[in-house]
């Protein structure tokens, strides 16, 4: 689903309706349908500047339904029990493994991905967390040697007739510029 602040904040910039429909893949009766407020109140793009949080108040006034969108998903109230422990597992296990342990209990019974809309939006800080990427520290340059495996296709042996798997296996050694390479047959 697509954000309804963009449409407002991308018409309001100059573009057209048939622009809208093709940039944000979005139908352009539905379009229509979330810019008529809009229009029948007088605006027009090109006004003065607003900002996303203007457009949220204005869309809450004119959409009420889309302010009271936690009470229209109807399987999170079977969720909603599990709330304590799921904040408490996302601090070391991903969403993914945490639907799947519950739903192996026989605790939860809703589908992966709204379980993951069900986290987003209830628990924004934890599961914005959990997208963090941490970095490491810079090591010594060859002090640490990474193994990557791969496959390269396959080969028939003339003489046996049996077909082998080729895959090399690099051993890229850090902050050398240098790999090692030996191929396994």
């Amino acid at each position: 689903m697509v954000d309804i602040v963009k449409i407002y904040v991308h018409w309001y910039a100059g573009r057209s309706k048939n622009q809208l429909t093709a940039s944000l893949g979005v139908d352009r009766k539905t379009i229509r349908k979330y810019l008529a407020p809009a229009e029948a109140s007088g605006m027009a793009p090109g006004g003065p500047p607003m900002s996303e949080a203007d457009w949220g108040k204005l869309i809450k006034s004119w959409f009420p339904e889309l302010a009271r969108r936690r009470l229209n998903q109807v399987t999170w109230a079977e969720i909603e029990p599990h709330r304590d422990l799921v904040k408490g597992l996302l601090e070391t296990t991903t969403v993914t493994t945490i639907h799947q342990r519950l739903r192996d209990e026989g605790k939860l019974a809703v589908s992966l991905s709204t379980f993951r809309r069900w986290v987003t939006e209830n628990l924004p800080d934890e599961s914005a967390r959990s997208k963090v990427t941490v970095l490491r520290d810079d090591v010594e340059p060859g002090s640490e040697a990474q193994i990557d495996y791969g496959f390269l296709g396959q080969w028939i042996n003339p003489s046996t007739g049996k077909r082998h798997r080729n895959g090399p296996a690099g051993q890229p050694l850090n902050g050398t510029g240098t790999s090692l390479r030996h191929d396994y047959c």
